[in-house]
């Protein structure tokens, strides 16, 4: 996190603060090199925590350490946080049954990992005037995939592509069983 968000010490530029002590005590409202130099005396930071008060409400802490635990927070959420990715599968109008059923496995696969699946067929030439052989397509792999999906966004016709879009429907399956396995005790060896 940039320190741009926080005057510290001496970027403080009010005649009064109402000031935080170090261990969290409200000391009152203060002049500002008053505020400073209990700051200086505690070896800490005097910092600006909300600015648009009257007067301003400053803190006597350690700024650096504020600003680590801050970024690792932030850290931590971003880490908890599930990333879902858009994964895509390409045919063709006459991509033949064991060709799809390639496909088809592997966006099973993606789904249970939790990811969207785009399914995209792509038309060349003059396969653009059967657009409904690929909406027949669509549906039969949307069939296939209904026990774990759910279609997100129905076919569309964009140019020469058909696309829709398929989401998982239930709590993944594989991270489902790792909760499983780590709640179940391991036998001890004998």
């Amino acid at each position: 996190m940039s320190t741009q968000n926080f005057r510290v010490n001496e970027q403080i530029r009010v005649p009064e603060v109402r000031l935080i002590g170090p261990k969290g005590e409200n000391v009152g409202v203060v002049s500002i090199q008053q505020a400073l130099q209990i700051a200086r005396d505690a070896e800490l930071d005097l910092v600006e925590v909300a600015g648009t008060a009257v007067p301003p409400v400053c803190r006597v802490m350690d700024f650096g350490k504020f600003l680590y635990e801050r970024t690792k927070k932030e850290r931590e959420a971003r880490k908890s946080q599930t990333k879902i990715e858009v994964k895509e599968i390409r045919l063709r109008p006459k991509t033949n049954e064991h060709h799809r059923g390639f496909k088809t496995r592997d966006a099973r696969r993606w789904l249970l990992d939790g990811n969207k699946v785009r399914v995209t067929i792509r038309f060349r030439g003059r396969e653009i005037s059967y657009p409904d052989l690929a909406l027949e397509d669509l549906k039969e792999i949307a069939e296939e995939l209904a026990d774990i999906a759910v279609v997100e966004q129905p076919p569309a016709l964009e140019g020469k592509t058909m696309s829709m879009v398929l989401a998982a429907s239930r709590v993944p399956k594989k991270k489902a069983e790792g909760e499983a396995k780590a709640e179940t005790p391991t036998p001890a060896a004998e």
